[in-house]
């Protein structure tokens, strides 16, 4: 996706926060153009302490426009981890947006492969077994700077299991890409800060 469309869905994103913290309203997008179906997350940091103040998406292929409101309203008011935004904090957060590739199974004869299989910058982790699911995206490794290991063990934690999880063979790991567009600063430019392509 080129900087131009990643550009107006962190666009978007923000408008739809705005309205939905100043009005109580759904913001219905006016876009020209054309999206693919994508998983699509949206992230909100503290300026200029990028501090994480919620993050909530679509890990699944979907109509990428509704989707995307869908997630800036709820990584906004419905991130169980943070309270809800206040409209005064808008001029203090930036916007980030992530699009998804579809995610793959990965396949492998023993856990171990996973760690050689891994490439950190590149792919984003789904942890899976039972009930329990969780997701980090792609850039989450590059923030803290982990190696495969780190990033199976937190991706685990992060679906609420054990951090050795990903050893048992009933657990299932699948890896996606994401493109990350994001404001430099609230309301800022906005560039591409991770160019893996769905």
């Amino acid at each position: 996706m080129d900087v131009s469309k990643g550009a107006e869905l962190v666009k978007i994103a923000r408008k739809t926060i705005e309205e939905y913290l100043e009005n109580g309203g759904v913001y219905k997008p006016k876009t020209v153009g054309k999206y693919e179906k994508s998983g699509v997350f949206v992230t909100l940091k503290t300026y200029p302490d990028d501090e994480l103040r919620g993050c909530i998406g679509y890990p699944e292929p979907t109509e990428l426009l509704p989707a995307l409101v869908d997630s800036a309203i709820s990584a906004a008011t419905r991130d169980p981890r943070f309270p809800p935004v206040e409209k005064e904090e808008l001029e203090s957060l930036v916007v980030e947006v992530t699009v998804l590739s579809k995610p793959e199974l990965m396949k492998v004869a023993s856990p171990g492969e996973y760690l050689t299989k891994i490439k950190i910058g590149r792919d984003g982790l789904i942890v899976e077994k039972g009930a329990y699911k969780g997701l980090l995206l792609p850039i989450v490794p590059v923030e803290y700077s982990w190696a495969p290991l780190e990033f199976l063990c937190h991706t685990c934690l992060k679906a609420g299991l054990g951090a050795d999880a990903w050893q048992d063979k009933e657990t299932k790991v699948y890896c996606f890409k994401g493109e990350l567009f994001s404001e430099e600063k609230p309301k800022g430019r906005i560039s591409k800060v991770s160019n893996n392509q769905p």
